[in-house]
């Protein structure tokens, strides 16, 4: 008879033992990471070379920083932003989607990809919940302290202006319908 030595089991797979195993939850590692530190040094020995260089050339009327970069990044179109943070956790709502973040883990979502956003307050305490749902039946709920429960009014206020002015929920507005009469 034989006997094996070991565990006849199976590892199990999953978000609990991988959390890449949830897609949007972590980025994809890719070999660009490995490299970044020595762009970070050839960097840095620029930059100690670079003030050098500048002092000599003579002002052309630009600022530095165009001048060198070239023109500025995109600004942000004006509209309603929601951010709300404490010591561990952090959510922010605005033109690109809903960004969470609690500790060293970040996910993202775009306003295409998410179903719902959920708001959770306690009778007694000061954690406000918010949950975000994609159309896979999927949620992602993150808690964030408040110093005082006066704050959760605000915040509800902030969410709702950024879901009124960015989420569309799919459903067709009512179409106004002119008041010409006919003959």
């Amino acid at each position: 008879m034989e006997q094996r030595i070991g565990s006849s089991s199976q590892p199990l797979e999953g978000a609990g033992f991988d959390p890449a195993y949830i897609p949007g939850l972590t980025s994809p590692v890719s070999g660009e990471a490995e490299s970044a530190p020595e762009k970070a040094e050839v960097t840095a020995e620029e930059a100690v070379e670079k003030p050098a260089e500048e002092s000599t050339e003579e002002p052309t009327g630009e600022p530095a920083e165009e001048a060198a970069d070239g023109p500025a990044e995109e600004v942000a179109p004006d509209g309603p932003v929601f951010e709300a943070s404490d010591r561990r956790a952090r959510v922010v709502a605005d033109h690109e989607g809903v960004r969470l973040s609690l500790d060293d883990q970040a996910c993202e979502f775009r306003w295409d990809e998410i179903g719902a956003i959920e708001t959770e307050t306690p009778r007694f305490g000061k954690r406000y919940t918010l949950t975000v749902h994609t159309p896979d039946r999927r949620w992602y709920p993150i808690e964030i302290e408040a110093a005082s429960r006066s704050e959760f009014a605000e915040w509800d206020r902030q969410l709702d202006a950024v879901m009124d002015e960015y989420f569309e929920d799919g459903t067709p507005e009512p179409a106004e319908e002119e008041s010409e009469e006919t003959p």
